[in-house]
């Protein structure tokens, strides 16, 4: 029992403080948007009297802080074993998408299985594959561009498996982040912006000579054509927002969450306008930026390459996921059906966050000497 007591204290007394309450905080002020914007008034005055999204919330969220602390207490040299085995029991669970995966609205993404409820593989595989990529591009090689074309190899499948979903949001938001990571690791410039285009090119003719991507050129068209008529969701989601103005329309009184289905998740951002207006979500995004910059100030006394290049990948991945969910929800960005870090609704999302967090509060612990 006093083992446990020290391994705790220990754990405590090397924690970062601020970036553990930042995610916790983050994560009940996610709650209480579920709270008030789904559940409590709303539901009053639909007379439906239901706590259903509030309940399920909060058990995603009691599970999720669980997770964080488990991943932060994990010794680093058993964090990136233990992430390279969950890396790949998520891939077969990517793998078994086509085969055994839900339909919801024209697109394969999840599982239900008897043993673990209904969620999205590719939730799961984010985190771990930033870890794993990680590690292959800190590894020393004589070839110096080696690992650049094994980590080709590497995500070429998980894309592949995401566009044949098809899930074009998240199969950016894995894009982007590899780019990112194979930027920092010091690769030449000129070969980067090759692997970028490369990249560019190939999701340019999925979208316009591959009829299973129909939908997304449909989508860009319109975002670019306001008179398209194929954007309702879009237009509503921006109404609410300047309907909302500075200051909100007050607790309960939004309209959008009955306008457009799963508003909670994907349009998240602008529930909370619409209800406690601009000045609350300019609030939020200032705590991701700082949350961003303290993550960022550590890696600066990091001695480790594989524990630097995990964090930079984790800070971007919920900073790309947070400006994408932004920038549908203002539009600037055509819709992707992309969820906020932390704040959006959803089980696969959540848990997603946790781990990445979780993995952060490790990294950015006190080192003993």
């Amino acid at each position: 029992m006093n083992n446990y007591l020290d391994s705790f204290y220990d754990w405590w007394k090397n924690i970062d403080k601020f970036l553990l309450f930042s995610v916790i905080g983050l994560f009940l002020l996610g709650l209480f948007f579920s709270l008030v914007s789904t559940s409590l008034i709303a539901s009053d005055k639909l007379d439906t009297k239901s706590y259903y999204f509030f309940f399920k919330h909060t058990a995603y969220i009691t599970i999720a802080i669980t997770i964080l602390i488990i991943f932060s207490f994990l010794n680093q040299k058993i964090l990136t074993k233990f992430s390279f085995i969950l890396f790949l029991v998520a891939f077969l669970s990517l793998l078994l998408v086509p085969f055994l995966g839900i339909e919801v609205k024209g697109s394969k993404r999840w599982l239900d299985l008897i043993f673990l409820p209904r969620f999205q593989p590719v939730e799961i595989i984010k985190p771990f594959f930033i870890v794993t990529l990680s590690l292959m591009l800190t590894k020393q090689s004589r070839r110096l561009y080696l690992k650049y074309f094994l980590s080709t190899l590497f995500i070429i499948p998980i894309l592949m498996l995401l566009i044949y979903q098809p899930d074009i949001g998240q199969t950016i938001l894995i894009a982007m982040t590899w780019l990112a990571l194979i930027f920092v690791s010091g690769i030449n410039i000129f070969i980067f912006f090759a692997f970028f285009l490369l990249v560019g090119t190939i999701v340019s003719y999925l979208v316009i000579f591959i009829p299973k991507f129909e939908y997304i050129k449909i989508r860009l068209l319109a975002f670019f054509d306001a008179n398209s008529g194929n954007n309702y969701q879009a237009e509503k989601a921006s109404d609410a927002i300047i309907n909302g103005g500075f200051f909100g329309k007050g607790i309960g009184e939004g309209t959008l969450n009955s306008r457009v289905p799963e508003a909670h998740t994907d349009y998240i951002v602008s529930v909370i306008s619409e209800e406690f207006g601009a000045i609350i979500v300019i609030g939020i995004l200032f705590v991701y930026l700082i949350f961003s910059y303290k993550v960022i100030q550590k890696i600066n006394f990091l001695k480790e390459d594989e524990a630097k290049l995990i964090l930079i990948g984790c800070i971007s991945l919920i900073l790309l996921q947070t400006f994408i969910h932004v920038g549908v929800n203002i539009r600037i960005l055509p819709t992707t059906g992309m969820t906020l870090p932390f704040l959006s609704y959803g089980g696969s999302s959540i848990v997603s966050t946790a781990i990445v967090s979780g993995i952060i509060l490790n990294l950015t612990k006190r080192k003993l000497d």
